[in-house]
């Protein structure tokens, strides 16, 4: 615990069996609880993770990056998290960082910290493929200039947030693929809540998530558009559902079906 706060880990897991023990390894003992959500990997990472003790939770199907989120973060919440850290369970971002992360949050300080591949200027030294770089650098400032904020990246996927942001935000209009990432950061910017970022150093392997070129084209778009719709919401010209203070949110008493996960 970190000032009495409950700091809950959950990993949004896809075929993750080789590499979920050595992420756990690393994870620092003031974690109270590890949360597994499994989106019907094709290998054994239920398996390694019931073998590892965490708890588990197995979709009843492939939902999707930010459908297996949004299970992430309700499972928290049902758990008591006072503190929730995303992480990864490829190896790709460092658990050492995690309490960095917490400390922002439980500080008073912050309402979500994010794990900032180039902030310390070595993402294209740990492997990070020169056009993904470019990629971030680009979308990154455009976002900026639409949003209002001054984040060195909004596209990483090491992140903690405080439990009234989880309980605010309208998680569930969000996408269930890969952009829902984006959309949680505008959501929180458009919401008002205190951003930090952190250095973090991150590792390209073979084992490491990756989506593959038409996917982060397709990502792109998707950033683009959610930081439009802000910048037209804030000029009162757009409200998409994302963004309304009456959006659906995660749901404890009557989850949708697709949203009805598994315990195993």
């Amino acid at each position: 615990m970190i000032d009495k706060a409950k700091v809950v880990v959950v990993m949004p897991a896809y075929n993750a069996e080789k590499t979920l023990e050595r992420t756990v390894a690393e994870i620092p003992s003031l974690v109270d609880e590890i949360i597994v959500v499994d989106d019907r990997s094709m290998d054994d990472t239920v398996a390694e993770a019931r073998r590892l003790g965490l708890h588990t939770i197995l979709h009843e199907r492939n939902r999707g990056y930010g459908g297996n989120q949004k299970t992430c973060y309700l499972e928290a919440l049902r758990r008591g998290a006072d503190i929730v850290v995303m992480l990864h369970p490829d190896y790709q971002y460092t658990p050492k960082l995690i309490p960095a992360l917490a400390h922002c949050i439980s500080s008073g300080l912050y309402d979500v910290a994010l794990g900032s591949r180039i902030l310390g200027g070595r993402a294209l030294q740990g492997g990070m493929p020169l056009y993904k770089y470019v990629a971030n650098r680009f979308l990154t400032a455009a976002e900026n200039l639409l949003i209002g904020e001054k984040l060195s990246e909004y596209h990483t996927g090491y992140r903690a947030f405080s439990r009234r942001v989880l309980e605010t935000l309208p998680l569930n209009e969000n996408e269930e693929g890969f952009v829902f990432d984006n959309q949680m950061l505008v959501q929180a910017a458009y919401f008002g809540f205190r951003i930090a970022e952190v250095t973090c150093p991150t590792l390209y392997f073979e084992e490491a998530s990756s989506i593959a070129f038409g996917r982060s084209v397709q990502y792109g778009l998707g950033v683009l558009q959610a930081a439009v719709q802000s910048r037209l919401t804030k000029l009162g010209l757009a409200n998409p559902g994302f963004l309304s203070p009456t959006g659906r949110r995660l749901d404890f008493d009557a989850p949708a079906e697709s949203m009805r996960p598994v315990s195993v």
